[in-house]
């Protein structure tokens, strides 16, 4: 298609100490550079658009699913207002498009990318630019725990349950910087990602770095407008080899961006997804 792209696409290069990888969530304030002990290495890598045929990418075979329909929040400018007026819409949208029973958003985070802006501090998030899968299983687990009551977590863990994030564009398509997202049947689950720690002032989670492989079918979805979403899995229970487990995902800088394009603006939720 006319509209697949090439691009530079950053994978995880482990420390060369052979310490634990960890990645500081919030931007040193006197540099703006996130606080990490590993590095990143570029990579040309096709991706595909797949506008046309979204039809044949869903949660269980690839590990993401792309949907239409507009949210009637819209301004996304109120981190109150968001969680008050988006969360509930978007709880009955995930709950539609899998089938789940019950939802818990448990944060949610608003990019826009400002050019010529160092770090990645609260508040001023901009699109990631390394590709990352946002938790490990143990990390899931962990996240149950932390957002259901000590009473509740024991038995919805003993359910099938999911992290799955809602992203989509806020304010215009997003043309710039837009969002790829990896085919797990071309991961290697066991020898492409590594467990990094993601340390915040107060706790400690674990995400997955992606260590490069020539095999990664790369997807995006060109020009996705707000009124389009797209689930991410990040994470799944069903660790049998019968479903898609989880999708690495990126930013990335399209070369083929018209000039004058509006800096890409987006939301993403992260919920917890459990099924009967």
């Amino acid at each position: 298609m006319a509209s697949d792209t090439i691009s530079t696409l950053n994978y995880f290069i482990a420390p060369l100490d052979g310490s634990r990888p960890y990645n500081r969530v919030n931007a040193d304030s006197a540099t703006g550079k996130l606080a990490r002990n590993y590095t990143l290495g570029p990579h040309d890598m096709q991706i595909e658009d797949v506008r046309g045929k979204e039809e044949l990418y869903k949660l269980d075979n690839a590990g993401f699913q792309y949907g239409r329909e507009a949210a009637k929040h819209s301004s996304f400018l109120n981190d109150d207002e968001i969680e008050r007026e988006y969360y509930p819409e978007s709880i009955d949208l995930i709950k539609r498009v899998t089938g789940a029973t019950k939802i818990v958003i448990f944060d949610h985070t608003v990019r826009r990318r400002r050019p010529g802006e160092p770090g990645d501090n609260p508040g001023r998030r901009q699109p990631v630019s390394a590709a990352h899968v946002d938790q490990t299983p143990a990390a899931a687990t962990a996240r149950v725990h932390r957002h259901l009551p000590p009473t509740e977590a024991p038995s919805f863990l003993r359910r099938r349950f999911q992290i799955i994030n809602l992203w989509r564009p806020i304010s215009h398509a997003a043309v710039d910087w837009p969002l790829a997202l990896c085919d797990f049947r071309s991961v290697d689950f066991e020898k492409d990602l590594v467990p990094v720690a993601l340390i915040y002032p107060d706790r400690e989670g674990e995400t997955f770095g992606v260590k490069y492989n020539p095999n990664h079918q790369w997807k995006y979805l060109k020009a996705m407008t707000p009124e389009e979403f797209v689930l991410i899995k990040c994470s799944d229970s069903i660790q049998d080899g019968s479903v898609a487990r989880l999708t690495p995902h990126t930013g990335f800088q399209d070369p083929n961006t018209p000039e004058g394009a509006p800096p890409r603006e987006s939301i993403e939720l992260r919920a917890l997804v459990f099924y009967d």
